[in-house]
């Protein structure tokens, strides 16, 4: 039997697309939805729609919800919601925008016995997959020092309330955290950040660029930026870059992701190889439901880059 899945708000990237003849999952009703569902799933007369999260709760179909809330600062409660109402939860990154609250998520999951997930992708995609791969077999020794970037476009859809998407570091740059730690495999263990309002067209709350300075578990250092500063002559949505520095070599990828790089000792070893197909965080936990393997990594790990992108955010406001 496929997993019944609900699908609460659209705010940032909601899951739909993935649901179209999705071997372990089928998607049963959505609320507070205001986006168009593929053509496959839009004539389903199975898929109910509704107004409201607890609507939405009262379907006994829906066994896991995937949760874009409209306003990101609501969804770590809605998220014991679901999970005290016994349902799963996938969510929307950041999953939580204090420490507190997400120590609630993850003591909620432990209590309920109903997995919680953020929508961790970030590491399984190519050519992040590939170059977490190189660093786990060591071919770059030790590493010492890891940089990371983050950039988006802006555009006036986004919010100045930073309580409606969460904020531009807590929602660009923990993608830029998680290069850190589920690609380049360190644990961040001291962070601080610096971010600016220079640059927003309008009056409001939008901040535009951030950076941070890390220390890592190992002795290590790490950087990262996040801004809103992608220009669209660049040509992609997203300008991603990644350099992993080891004590035997360099791995990187630049240009999101467009251009890629190994060199081990004397030797320029060229592109990575990224021919493995890339992972899908959703299709690795609906297996894991139905009892068909792992996780990449524990909560605790997973949540990890939230964790400190929140203590950044805190540093920031000081």
């Amino acid at each position: 039997m496929k997993i019944g899945v609900g699908l609460f708000g659209t705010r940032a990237h909601q899951i739909h697309p993935e649901l179209v003849e999705h071997p372990r999952a089928r998607l049963v009703a959505t609320a507070a939805f205001d986006k168009k569902l593929p053509e496959a799933l839009r004539d389903d007369p199975e898929i109910k729609q509704y107004e409201t999260l607890d609507e939405l709760l009262e379907d006994d179909r829906v066994e896991l919800v995937s949760l874009c809330s409209p306003i990101r600062r609501k969804q770590a409660a809605q998220a014991v919601r679901c999970m005290e109402s016994g349902r799963h939860v996938y969510a929307e990154k950041p999953c939580a925008m204090t420490e507190e609250d997400l120590e609630i998520l993850i003591e909620t999951s432990k209590q309920t016995g109903k997995q919680f997930h953020e929508m961790s992708n970030t590491a399984f995609g190519q050519p992040y997959l590939a170059m977490g791969k190189l660093v786990r077999e060591g071919i770059i020794g030790t590493v010492v020092q890891v940089f990371a970037q983050k950039s988006y476009p802006y555009v006036d859809r986004r919010p100045q309330d930073e309580n409606v998407d969460g904020g531009m570091m807590m929602q660009v740059g923990v993608h830029a955290l998680r290069f850190v730690e589920h690609v380049a495999g360190q644990e961040i263990v001291g962070i601080q950040a610096r971010e600016t309002r220079l640059g927003n067209p309008k009056e409001g709350g939008l901040h535009m660029a951030a950076c941070f300075t890390m220390e890592l578990a190992n002795g290590g250092v790490a950087t990262a930026i996040a801004n809103y500063l992608n220009p669209t002559g660049f040509g992609s949505w997203g300008n991603e870059h990644l350099r992993i520095f080891g004590t035997g070599g360099f791995v990187e990828a630049v240009d999101a992701g467009a251009r890629t790089r190994l060199v081990v000792g004397d030797t320029d070893r060229g592109e990575v190889n990224t021919s493995e197909p890339s992972l899908s965080f959703f299709d690795m936990y609906t297996a894991f439901l139905q009892g068909e393997g792992g996780l990449p990594f524990d909560l605790a790990t997973e949540l990890h880059p939230t964790r400190m992108v929140i203590r950044a955010k805190r540093s920031a406001e000081k």
